[in-house]
């Protein structure tokens, strides 16, 4: 059952005590922890566990929402566990311009500044200073930094192509390939039909199989997985392209924004103002109907 956490004031009563007395948790501490927290300490065997599987969702551009996760991860680290760190914000390619900015010149001192220089996509659009103290936490603790996304050069030709010709598994399963092409065309403010939806979720979907397939190869250290929240959905993000039983082991948080649906397809949710921002419908549409 997906339990929801309301952030920053607190924890929701009795949360904790319900996971807990399934779950057997260590006594509560006298001070309810910081939401995100909450709900990974909660979590069956995550702190105990020296290979956690932890899916951390997003709204990306959410300032409250990185505090938290920074939180949990912290957490996390302080209970032991030494996890690979995966990244939606670096692309795939640049796994060996994180590598090599990441050994250093001459075995010099390497902090988060440089990684993003050696490794940040041209044009992505991530705004860097939510990502750096993940970056920071990871070198100090010697972890794995992993990019776990596909890019947009590649998003678009599997878009166009399909999945197969791309190297992913072209299998998917019509309630995954319909509530893709759904948010896809809700994300889009309506801009796209169905069938333009449709094409575009596929590159949505080789992004999940990718980052599947980069917590499958962690597996045995442990994973902590930054990713938007439709990625870490139970109900058709990456969960769904893990094998049973790493899926039963791995916990989805979404952090998501007062006011959003959050149809129980998380483990555990988050709910945090509004992070403010222009209707970005405004400026999609404009473009739309520019081009």
């Amino acid at each position: 059952m997906s339990r929801r956490v309301r952030g920053p004031a607190g924890v929701v009563p009795g949360v904790l005590a319900v996971l807990c007395t399934v779950a057997g948790c260590a006594p509560l501490p006298a001070q309810p922890p910081a939401p995100a927290i909450a709900i990974v300490t909660a979590a069956p065997g995550i702190l105990a566990s020296r290979a956690p599987i932890v899916l951390l969702g997003e709204v990306h551009d959410n300032a409250v929402q990185h505090a938290m996760r920074l939180d949990a991860f912290r957490a996390i680290l302080a209970a032991g566990a030494r996890p690979a760190l995966l990244m939606e914000q670096f692309d795939r390619e640049k796994q060996d311009d994180l590598d090599r900015a990441r050994r250093g010149p001459d075995g010099s001192h390497v902090d988060a500044d440089a990684l993003v220089r050696a490794a940040a996509s041209a044009g992505s659009g991530w705004d860097w200073a939510h990502y750096k103290p993940f970056l920071a936490l990871a070198l100090e603790h010697d972890l794995p930094i992993v990019a776990a996304n596909v890019s947009r050069r590649d998003a678009f030709r599997i878009a166009m192509d399909g999945l197969a010709g791309a190297g992913f598994d072209a299998d998917v399963p019509a309630d995954i390939a319909g509530r893709q092409t759904e948010q896809i065309v809700n994300s889009h403010c309506d801009t796209v039909d169905a069938a333009q939806g449709r094409k575009m979720a596929d590159a949505q979907i080789a992004r999940d199989q990718f980052m599947a397939r980069s917590v499958g190869r962690w597996r045995d250290r442990g994973v902590v997985l930054l990713a938007g929240n439709g990625h870490v959905r139970r109900d058709i993000g990456v969960a769904r392209w893990l094998d049973p039983a790493l899926a039963s082991r791995a916990i989805a948080v979404g952090l998501i924004e007062e006011g959003d649906l959050s149809p129980g397809e998380f483990d555990g949710t988050v709910v945090t103002p509004r992070q403010p921002r222009e209707d970005p419908c405004i400026a999609l549409r404009a473009r739309h109907r520019r081009g």
